[in-house]
């Protein structure tokens, strides 16, 4: 299978595909709790253990975090083709009281996170649908495979591994929501198989401009090869290092997490976040392998978005003090003219937008819940055109920052290019090993 001219994936239609095998264990949290006593880990011996990752310590962090979903929730785990691997998942069913509709939220987390970062938001996504979230291959509670070290097929198995995940659950259509890393493998999955995305939602997705080398033009050189020489390694191998200092060393850099989760148990995500990432860093190497300098994609998801099919309706949310820029979807939303795409800012929240504010991304999940529901997100829908309107009232307040945007992307390659040489240079000539 190889790449389209626009830079997407082949579509999977090209290739006959064998159904994998659905290897379902369903498990209350409950009970999974009691499975962690008496196993790994609980041992004295295990203090003696420098580093200390492990499953059961993640599972029950996992548990922890999930604790105050009042929703009952269950846990499964999938079987998909890339090296017989299993995706951890949670399923939260609306109560019989309300009615549900056959299309379910359908839940992405981002780089270096599990699925325990959604807990505050599922009781109220689950009102009147089912919720799925599972943790992306590489990450979490999932396996942890090996990916190709090239970007494109890397991308490839990530998406590939998410269509075999749907297939096993049986999932016809989804409204696919992706923070970050998870929103541009969203993106992805939608390039390749757009019949199965019934509603895009974006929050706050990584991997969607081009690098701005026009910042690059005036930061001095050996501050550009310190951050090359800095790229070599992977960005969490620090935190693994840590050991059973791990999750001190989190809350150490990240103690607005401890806030974000106040009303779980505060020091479960810490714990958590150390765990995540404690493991085999598959899924980060496979990150670095898809990113330049970890901030940047290899194939910026702008310059491939306009091959998802119009008949997507796509809604970007973003947090008004994330360090993310907004312009990309902007510049998306100005080109779909035939397609619904929306913009929504929460001002008040950060690049977790999930955390920082649930009660507004809940809200604006629950508005693309009714319009799924009214087909009032379809091409002509009065819908449609009432977010066309919003589009026009917001780019004038957005046109400093849209304009800053398109000044990054004016760059020639020439200079690119000679930046790109000057780079390779001095990181020849100062050397490094990857981690």
């Amino acid at each position: 299978m190889v790449a389209s001219n626009s830079g997407s994936i082949g579509s999977a239609a090209e290739e006959k595909k064998q159904e994998p095998p659905a290897m379902v264990v369903n498990q209350a949290l409950e009970q999974e709790a009691r499975l962690i006593v008496g196993q790994e880990g609980d041992g004295i011996l295990s203090w003696f253990r420098w580093g200390q990752s492990s499953l059961v310590r993640l599972a029950d962090a996992e548990r922890r975090l999930l604790s105050r979903v009042r929703t009952h929730i269950s846990t499964k785990s999938i079987t998909v083709r890339l090296w017989n691997s299993s995706v951890h998942t949670l399923t939260i069913k609306p109560s019989s009281d309300h009615p549900q509709s056959p299309c379910p939220f359908v839940l992405l987390h981002g780089f270096a996170a599990g699925v325990g970062v959604w807990a505050a938001s599922l009781d109220d996504l689950c009102r009147k649908r089912t919720v799925h979230a599972f943790d992306i291959l590489g990450f979490g509670r999932s396996s942890r495979p090996q990916f190709s070290n090239d970007p494109t097929l890397a991308e490839l198995e990530f998406v590939q591994s998410i269509e075999d995940w749907r297939s096993a659950m049986g999932i016809d259509q989804m409204i696919m929501v992706g923070h970050s890393f998870g929103g541009y493998l969203a993106s992805s999955y939608a390039l390749e198989h757009p019949s199965r995305v019934r509603h895009l939602v974006l929050v706050d997705p990584w991997g969607f401009p081009e690098r701005p080398q026009i910042e690059q033009l005036h930061i001095p050189i050996w501050m550009r090869v310190f951050g090359r020489l800095l790229s070599l390694f992977n960005p969490l191998a620090t935190l693994r290092a840590a050991g059973p200092f791990g999750a001190r060393l989190v809350k150490k850099l990240r103690s607005d997490l401890g806030i974000r989760y106040a009303h779980q148990d505060p020091d479960a995500i810490y714990e958590y976040i150390y765990q995540c990432n404690a493991m085999e860093p598959t899924g980060e190497i496979a990150f670095g392998t898809m990113s330049k300098n970890f901030g940047w994609a290899k194939r910026p998801m702008i310059n491939r978005f306009g091959g998802i099919s119009p008949s997507v309706p796509v809604t970007f949310i973003w947090g008004g003090k994330s360090w993310m820029d907004p312009g990309p979807a902007y510049e998306i939303q100005d080109r779909r003219q035939e397609a619904y795409v929306d913009v929504q800012i929460v001002t008040r929240a950060g690049h977790h937008v999930y955390a920082d504010a649930p009660a507004d991304f809940c809200r604006l999940l629950a508005h693309v819940s009714d319009m799924v529901d009214g087909d009032s997100d379809l091409a002509g829908s009065a819908e449609m055109e009432e977010a066309r309107d919003r589009m026009a009232d917001t780019l004038p307040s957005m046109a400093p920052q849209k304009m800053a945007w398109l000044m990054q992307q004016s760059t020639t390659a020439a200079e690119a290019a000679k930046e790109e040489e000057e780079e390779n240079e001095h990181v020849q000539m100062g050397g490094g090993t990857a981690n």
